[in-house]
């Protein structure tokens, strides 16, 4: 028998930034973030450091945003308990957090008792167009970086131009309620980047253009964006000695069913760009290893870096139809009291996106609404099924985390 795997916990910094209140009252790096993440993991588990097996850190652009690589060897600033312990640095563009939950998985099955993945960036120390740089270098740097200042705000305009023109009958303003909801939910949620920001369905839909490029810049607004962000998130995957060990009842934790990710070709276009066959790919492969329908789910966090990107999300995994994304979105099927709840803390439009930090804390989202640890924003019921997806790049890398909570799954 395969070994199971657990995650019986972790900690998620605030996610801070411009627009946030509390952004500019003590400003922290990377190592303030990582060591605040480690910590807060440790005591909210029990787990002690001396049992840490190994530990994977995920972060996109250390070296450009903070002059700082190498962050592997980051952590024992955390805990001297970690002093030569097995570190490495994932590295997988906006994907980085959820490939390092996923090879914490796959060392947990392998043989480890304890492992923590740990997911950090701080990049509100570059100006917004010089970030915009920055981040291209997650797509072909040399053939799409020149698409506009702002590249992957383009490369997703492009997205949105080509589902809109294939399905006629969706309008902008379809997919501009994603953001809405991600308000509304970021707004329940105080560790949220945009927690005091009130989002109208009228401003989203008449949101600020800011493309310079001609042929897409009507295709996106401000308001359908991600944020800037700075944070930190660490979990804590456990094997079933682990949990003996830590005297952690399995009904405490959440077993995490499977993983799986795979990539696309970096240096070329999908065929239809109205669909992510990448995260299609990875997801269908990985519910149907498991025997699981799409119609089993019961939450997920998804990678909204932008609206039009939920929306691909949803058809993806197999939420909605092709084409009828936007239709499950108005529907209420994906609100906190909805059929399948999606991004319940807001997402990466509301909640944050501290790239190397996102997947780290999409598994801890879903973990904390299986124990009824959300507060404002926890859903009616406590969900017993769920599945992360944490995207890299123009769905160029794809990690999909599938979570179970044995205390209330009806499976």
């Amino acid at each position: 028998m395969m070994r199971k795997v657990y995650l019986v916990g972790g900690h998620i910094t605030p996610f801070l930034g411009k627009g946030n209140p509390n952004f500019q009252k003590g400003l922290k790096g990377l190592q303030e973030y990582m060591a605040e993440s480690v910590q807060g993991a440790f005591q909210k588990t029990g787990v002690k450091p001396e049992s840490v097996d190994r530990v994977y850190v995920a972060n996109f652009a250390g070296e450009l945003f903070n002059s700082q690589g190498h962050l592997g060897a980051a952590i024992a600033a955390a805990n001297p308990a970690l002093l030569y312990k097995p570190s490495m640095r994932v590295e997988a563009a906006c994907a980085s957090g959820g490939m390092a939950c996923a090879e914490a998985f796959r060392a947990i099955r392998a043989g480890d008792d304890c492992v923590m993945a740990v997911g950090v960036e701080v990049q509100t120390e570059a100006d917004a167009r010089t970030g915009g740089t920055y981040l291209a270098r997650a797509a072909d740097f040399k053939r799409q970086a020149g698409i506009d200042d702002f590249t992957f705000p383009a490369l997703f305009a492009r997205r949105a131009k080509a589902y809109l023109q294939k399905y006629p009958e969706v309008k902008l303003e379809d997919i501009a309620r994603v953001a809405v909801k991600a308000y509304a939910n970021g707004n329940k949620n105080s560790l949220a980047h945009m927690h005091s920001v009130e989002l109208p369905e009228e401003k989203a839909v008449k949101g600020k253009e800011f493309l310079k490029n001609e042929e897409f810049k009507a295709w996106l607004q401000h308001t359908h964006c991600s944020q800037v962000s700075d944070g930190g998130a660490a979990a804590i995957f456990v094997s079933e000695e682990g949990l003996q060990k830590f005297g952690i009842a399995p009904n405490s934790a959440v077993e995490v069913v499977a993983s799986d990710y795979g990539v696309g070709d970096l240096w070329s276009d999908p065929s239809d760009l109205a669909e992510m066959d990448t995260t299609k790919t990875v997801v269908r492969r990985l519910l149907a290893a498991n025997k699981v329908q799409p119609s089993d789910l019961e939450v997920a966090e998804v990678h909204d870096c932008f609206a039009v990107a939920e929306v691909l999300m949803y058809e993806a995994i197999g939420l909605a139809a092709p084409g009828k994304g936007t239709e499950l979105l108005k529907s209420g099927a994906t609100e906190i009291t909805g059929k399948i709840p999606v991004n319940t803390g807001g997402g990466l439009i509301s909640f944050g996106h501290p790239v190397g930090a996102t997947g780290v804390k999409q598994v801890l989202e879903i973990y904390r609404q299986m124990k009824g640890q959300c507060g404002e924003y926890q859903m009616p019921k406590l969900p017993g099924l769920g599945l992360a997806v944490n995207m890299g790049g123009d769905d160029r890398s794809s990690a999909a985390m599938l979570l179970k909570n044995h205390a209330a799954s009806k499976l």
